[in-house]
């Protein structure tokens, strides 16, 4: 039997959902904290712009022991994940876990120098602290908008022109009448050019830095989830702590790699037209492939086509009354500037003395498993291991995360060992691959599959994999199956 804890779970997004349910369903005593209104995290409507959807089909996007509605679309919408989300947190009474509109404004070691952590509260005006166990930090890689701010910004807005973060583009009728130009490149930039440009827009512009592999949801005709998502393809990939047989066996076969990341470099050339559009990236697909690797918002390239959005290689250099500069020195008119420059990943509530033990000087994190690090006790984060199937992920997360909390792993790592592997990992980021350092080193795309044998293996399951091998080998991630591997990890119940 394992004692009864009291933890706090900060987030009420998907990966908080996740936390809850497995230290509430271990017996643990779960106090959920939402600075916002209404659980769902980046899905809950005020923090969603119009026509958002998911990057990854249904049948990935879901936790284990509930599939999305059938008559879900393949790529799901916005309010149809909140909905689910909601589903789900009712069909777990997990609603009576959370406080909601309460902020987390501090977390410090306990004063008496016990274990655990003391919590700064906020809520109504009001100010209070408690004492917690453990903590499960499940605030993710979206929470605090990245805000950049440009020369003559307030006399462009003085003048009637509006600045915005990608996130306050809540409503459609903003980009009517409006001359539009989009900051960015990613998937939130593409959904709001396009949104915009069916809504009434005079012009829309797309500016960004560099272009980047953009993979469309059916790549010739074929669903990308099959192509992308294999763990054949994912072993095509320089993973990490590989021993000179499987360094070996990888050279041998690199030709053949090489050839097979060619061919699906010309299929998006090619039914893209990147080469049109001067689109074309610099850097291989099989070099660049992780979280940041966008899916292609329907109608973005049809709408380089008919010349509703155009797409301009560059960045903001200021603002002028009605217009933005760019670094190239065009001069755009310009209505509303949309900033679809991403999240600032970190942990604010955190003190800087911890932040020191977690964060190294560039940038990425200290983390074992992307979920704890042995200089920081008591504590863990869910979703920091973003990935191409965020849901599943969070919640394989959770359930390693608990075990650990309890002692329960099947390999318990000691300390020595989980600063052993945190530096073989970040040399790995380093030196081996690059484009594994994106949002801090906490990536786990494109590997899924390594990431999830790791997990379950630590957790104890008697099965991994399914029993048919042309399955595992050739298809996506298989949510039924996860659960199932989750349940072949050994049961406890604390007091």
């Amino acid at each position: 039997m394992t004692k009864r804890k009291t933890v706090a779970v900060i987030g009420g997004g998907v990966s908080g959902l996740a936390a809850a349910k497995a230290f509430d369903e271990r017996g643990h005593r779960v106090l959920g904290f939402e600075r916002s209104h209404d659980l769902g995290g980046v899905w809950e409507p005020s923090r969603s712009y119009p026509d958002v959807q998911t990057q990854s089909p249904k049948d990935l996007y879901r936790f284990t022991d509930m599939p999305m509605p059938e008559s879900y679309p393949e790529w799901p919408k916005g309010p149809q994940v909140h909905a689910y989300l909601h589903a789900y947190a009712d069909k777990h009474n997990l609603g009576r876990l959370f406080r909601l509109n309460t902020r987390v404004q501090s977390m410090e070691r306990r004063a008496d120098g016990g274990k655990g952590w003391t919590l700064t509260l906020e809520a109504a005006g009001k100010t209070w602290s408690e004492e917690f166990d453990f903590v499960a930090v499940c605030t993710g890689q979206f929470s605090d908008k990245n805000i950049i701010r440009h020369p003559g910004q307030d006399e462009f807005e003085a003048a009637g022109g509006s600045v915005m973060h990608s996130s306050e583009y809540t409503d459609s009728n903003l980009a009517d009448g409006k001359r539009v130009v989009v900051l960015g490149g990613s998937k939130s930039a593409t959904d709001i050019v396009v949104n915009a440009s069916r809504n009434g827009a005079k012009s829309v512009t797309m500016v960004y830095r560099e272009p980047v592999w953009r993979v469309p949801y059916f790549v010739g005709g074929i669903n990308f989830k099959r192509l992308l998502y294999m763990r054949a393809q994912e072993q095509q990939f320089n993973s990490w702590g590989r021993s000179p047989i499987h360094k070996a066996v990888f050279a041998a076969f690199t030709p053949l790699i090489w050839a097979n990341f060619r061919g699906l470099e010309t299929l998006l050339k090619l039914q893209l037209k990147l080469k049109k559009w001067d689109m074309v990236p610099d850097v291989p697909i099989e070099k660049d492939a992780s979280c940041s690797l966008p899916i292609v918002t329907p109608g973005l390239f049809e709408g380089f086509e008919d010349g509703s959005i155009k797409p301009i290689k560059s960045t903001f250099e200021r603002y002028e009354e009605g217009h933005v500069v760019l670094a190239n020195g065009d001069r755009l008119p310009c209505d509303l500037a949309v900033l679809a420059v991403g999240w600032k990943l970190g942990v604010p509530y955190l003190a800087q003395t911890y932040q020191e033990k977690l964060i190294e000087q560039d940038g990425q994190y200290r983390v074992y498993r992307l979920a704890v690090n042995p200089d920081l006790p008591d504590m863990g984060f869910v979703g920091f291991n973003s990935s191409f199937c965020t849901i599943l992920s969070a919640e394989m997360i959770a359930n390693w995360l608990v075990r650990y909390a309890d002692g329960k792993l099947a390999n318990q790592p000691d300390a020595d060992e989980m600063r052993k592997n945190i530096d073989e990992m970040l040399e790995w980021r380093r030196h081996e691959r690059p484009a594994a350092k994106v949002y801090g080193g906490l990536c786990s795309a494109p590997f899924h599959f390594r990431h999830f044998d790791e997990l379950l293996a630590d957790m104890g399951a008697t099965r991994r994999k399914r029993t048919n091998p042309v399955a595992e080998q050739f298809s996506y991630p298989n949510a039924d199956a996860y659960g199932e591997f989750l349940k072949s990890t050994p049961q406890y119940t604390a007091n």
